[in-house]
């Protein structure tokens, strides 16, 4: 999940308040040194220095090459980064879905489609046997340096999380859904139509819990300032995009139907998102 527990606004409310210090590559408040509810680590920072990355945790990421050389004009910054901060065993299936919303195939890293537009990408994996929720670091003090400058150079950000049908508000007999959040208003009511036009179960989240709505959510820390997407996804929905769930191998390899549908609802959004961003190139004046 982006966030911890049912508490956990009144945690990070108080913790950001009291939190010193100069802001990292935006001008949001810096890092809180405490964990969040439920949280082990209190950053990335804190759980690169006690957890063996190779042995507990993997960072994994792709920012495409940007070239200019011409002295007259200056080309459009990259628009979209793709994150799963709590990829590989921690929120299962989110490194799948972040590959593949990215344009890129989970199992072998070829593009999906060639031609096809891809996008920037970086995710947290936990890589343990078991216990790999205690490597979850809350979205809103997520402070890994790439991370955060992807998002800094990024029009939209688009966050995916894991969570379970209670806390998604699920129906009872209908646990497979996704809850869409951000700050970015118009990104979410693409992310939210082109999901409920493919099939899926969209539902609105509490505010205080899954909907990614607090500024210091890496989702919400753009070029643009104007907020990001993020995807709270239930365990159910998750399990019914793969055909094996049970291990990183496995889900990477047995993508199915819908998990291409999900993907391409969500790269929809995206292109949708980014045509419109284009045509207002005074967003991107620097």
């Amino acid at each position: 999940m982006s966030q911890s527990h049912a508490s956990r606004r009144t945690v990070l409310a108080t913790l950001v308040a009291a939190a010193a210090g100069g802001p990292l590559l935006t001008g949001l408040a810096a890092t809180p040194a405490a964990a969040a509810g439920g949280d082990t680590y209190t950053s990335n920072s804190d759980l690169y220095t006690k957890a063996v990355e190779g042995q507990d945790f993997a960072r994994r990421f792709k920012r495409h090459e940007a070239f200019d050389n011409d002295k007259a004009t200056t080309p459009l910054p990259r628009l979209t980064s793709v994150l799963a901060i709590h990829g590989g065993g921690i929120e299962m299936g989110t490194s799948e879905l972040c590959l593949g919303i990215a344009g890129y195939r989970p199992d072998t890293l070829a593009p999906v489609t060639a031609g096809a537009p891809v996008h920037d990408y970086w995710m947290l994996e936990g890589m343990r046997t078991s216990n790999n929720g205690e490597l979850h670091v809350t979205a809103s003090h997520c402070d890994d340096p790439v991370a955060r400058s992807m998002a800094a150079s990024s029009a939209n950000v688009l966050s995916l999380h894991g969570c379970t049908a209670a806390q998604a508000g699920a129906p009872s007999g209908r646990p497979e859904a996704v809850v869409v959040g951000g700050l970015n208003t118009r990104f979410r009511q693409l992310l939210s139509t082109k999901l409920s036009d493919a099939g899926f179960q969209v539902l609105k989240g509490d505010p205080d819990d899954i909907n990614g709505d607090l500024p210091e959510n890496i989702c919400n820390r753009t070029l643009t300032g104007e907020g990001g997407g993020q995807l709270e996804i239930t365990t159910e929905l998750r399990q019914s995009l793969f055909g094996n769930f049970s291990g990183a191998s496995n889900r990477a390899a047995t993508t199915n139907a819908d998990f291409w549908k999900f993907t391409n609802a969500c790269r929809d959004a995206i292109a949708a998102m980014e045509t419109e961003q284009r045509a207002r190139k005074s967003l991107f004046v620097y």
